[in-house]
């Protein structure tokens, strides 16, 4: 049997030689993380050949609405039972909603069927979309040549890439949380259920006139790409301007506090979301 002098000898020499293995391992030189050079004052210039969309964009909800029935997603066949079942309940006044909880609508659905204006911004190296009703409604469209990454961590708007073909901004979008919907109105339609693919094509057809094509490809819910067209139009004028909207404000009141501070009070919902009624 060993001594413990012994013992605590080898074990010193274990250490000592898992050590020297460990500092004569060659030294690898760390690699530099990806960064993004500053603009230049040519990169700022060269965004005045860009096309003007300037101004606030509404979107068209008659075209909307004819788009509802005329050209209707390719849903597989078991969405589209589902789909006509939703139908049925709308129509017998029973709609299910579903950009409930404050959640953003994400993509594509803020594209094809949001009620609120948006706005355009033109920076080097990204076309950046704001849109009005909740703090959520914001789209980055990189245009300075980078790939989508391997592996996007999914969001509601998913990652944007873009290109310049004449006049038209040609975007790429994947990564897009399989929870967010392709919708034809604000109760109908289904969860892209992940692997979704939307390319648009965004272009002036006039001067006030913006087009987006989009061609979406979910192969969970959609027999083959959906292509269609929604279209927004230009306004000009100081009060059509987007306001600030947080869609959680709705679930507060305005009071005071003991001190006497103004401060937001819960106001009582129900499960649908709606205010429940006193008493």
């Amino acid at each position: 049997m060993l001594s413990s002098t012994t013992r605590a000898f080898l074990t010193l020499q274990a250490i000592l030689a898992v050590a020297g293995s460990v500092l004569a391992a060659p030294v690898v030189a760390a690699q530099p993380l990806p960064s993004t050079p500053a603009p230049t004052a040519k990169d700022w210039a060269s965004l005045g050949g860009l096309p003007d969309w300037s101004g606030t964009w509404v979107p068209d909800m008659r075209d909307q609405g004819m788009q509802e029935t005329s050209n209707p997603p390719p849903w597989t066949p078991s969405v589209a039972a589902e789909i006509r079942q939703a139908q049925a309940e709308e129509a017998a006044g029973a709609p299910r909603g579903l950009f409930i909880n404050c959640l953003p609508e994400g993509m594509p659905s803020w594209m094809l069927i949001s009620h609120n204006a948006m706005e355009i911004l033109f920076t080097p190296g990204q076309v950046t979309l704001l849109g009005e009703s909740d703090g959520n409604r914001l789209r980055r469209i990189y245009t300075d040549g980078r790939a989508h990454p391997a592996d996007p961590d999914p969001s509601f708007h998913g990652h944007s890439i873009g290109h310049w073909e004449g006049d038209t901004l040609v975007v790429d979008t994947v990564g897009v949380l399989p929870e967010t919907f392709i919708a034809i109105s604000e109760s109908i339609g289904a969860p892209n259920d992940g692997d979704m693919h939307v390319v648009e094509r965004i272009h002036l057809v006039a001067p006030g006139v913006l087009h987006d094509d989009l061609e979406i490809t979910a192969p969970h819910v959609l027999s083959k790409t959906w292509k269609t067209t929604r279209a927004f139009l230009r306004h000009r004028l100081v009060r059509d301007a987007i306001s600030e909207g947080v869609c959680l404000q709705g679930f507060f009141a305005e009071g005071k506090d003991k001190a006497g501070h103004a401060v937001f009070t819960p106001v009582p919902q129900d499960s649908g979301g709606n205010v429940a009624p006193k008493g």
